[in-house]
């Protein structure tokens, strides 16, 4: 086969990598390997795995570089496998176990249905947005509050390298989920006060949060709607991830409120990827295709973030890129 061709041809067979990797990371193989090397029979005893079944598993994830098969069917973690530990430093296994999930699998299914309709497809196939649906599925929220966690934790550092958050003196998380960014954050900067807003199913967990980074007495976790109001009080504003999950509308509905809620030296900090030029940044790509399927937004480019500031009576002040190829967009008061 020619070389294009067979690059092509692992493209198109992501998929198989990709439900590989949940499955180990659902087992939790990774953990299971933190000592070392461990033999495939015993692996399966620990997970209540068939041992024939799941030695094709690690042995394929072993041909791919994210495990390393060893003499007598043993298998240790390589450096890319040591994402999917529960306790890595920049850890992927919260959001492998997501995005095999059916509900989720099924969506991505219906990508033909946007591309010729324009439609989102997880409303297309489930009948509600996926907010909707993981309210009234407890246990579909958990699975994403740890994956939104863990990509949290995963790009925190470089994103509070890139910008100083210590002017402030109270930080609110728009949209924040269980509180991981504030649990973070706070610990950094002493005297700090954070400020956690979402829907009700989404901040149950960040009391555990809080109290497990040691700063539940400097928090306050407020159940709403960032359609409705935002809390006011705050210097800071974050919106980590929040407006890529809308189209303009919205995302200028957020804006307006956030706005309404600012003192006049606050700031918003939007962190969102940057789309980029044509030919490049493949995951900014992606995670658009991602928007599209699921929670029905785009990303944008640093000047598109701009254009949605100046909207809702805002400017953009200053932009930093962070790792993971996210930015720090700091938008202030007209």
């Amino acid at each position: 086969m020619s070389e294009p061709a067979a690059d092509l041809r692992r493209l198109v067979n992501g998929y198989q990598v990709s439900q590989a990797i949940h499955v180990a990371a659902v087992l939790g193989i990774a953990d299971l390997l933190v000592d070392g090397a461990r033999g495939s029979d015993e692996l399966a005893a620990a997970t209540d795995t068939d041992p024939r079944s799941l030695y094709r598993l690690l042995r394929a994830l072993a041909a791919v570089g994210v495990l390393r098969e060893e003499d007598a069917r043993r298998f240790s973690l390589t450096e890319v496998g040591e994402g999917l530990r529960s306790d890595a430093d920049a850890p992927i296994a919260g959001w492998a176990a997501m995005i095999g999930r059916d509900y989720y699998w099924r969506a991505w299914g219906a990508l033909l249905h946007s591309v010729r309709t324009g439609e989102n497809a997880f409303r297309h196939v489930h009948g509600a947005d996926p907010w909707t649906y993981r309210a009234t599925h407890p246990e579909e929220a958990a699975i994403f509050d740890r994956a939104m966690a863990d990509l949290t934790r995963r790009s925190h550092a470089s994103v509070m390298a890139a910008y100083d958050f210590g002017r402030f003196d109270t930080v609110v998380d728009v949209g924040g989920g269980n509180g991981a960014l504030l649990a973070s954050l706070l610990p950094r900067h002493e005297g700090m006060r954070g400020i956690l807003l979402d829907l009700p199913h989404a901040v149950r967990a960040a009391e555990s949060v809080f109290a497990g980074a040691g700063i539940a007495d400097r928090c306050e976790a407020v159940a709403g709607d960032f359609f409705q109001a935002v809390p006011g009080g705050g210097d800071a504003y974050v919106l980590r991830a929040v407006l890529h999950d809308w189209e303009d509308p919205e995302c200028f509905a957020i804006l307006t409120n956030v706005r309404r809620a600012m003192g006049p030296a606050a700031r918003v900090i939007v962190i969102e990827r940057d789309l980029g030029p044509a030919n490049a940044l493949p995951d900014a790509k992606f995670s658009d295709l991602n928007m599209l399927v699921a929670p029905g937004g785009c990303e944008r480019t640093i000047a598109e973030y701009g254009e949605l500031l100046a909207r809702a009576g805002l400017e953009l002040e200053e932009s930093h890129a962070a790792g993971f190829g996210l930015h720090v967009i700091v938008g202030r008061m007209c």
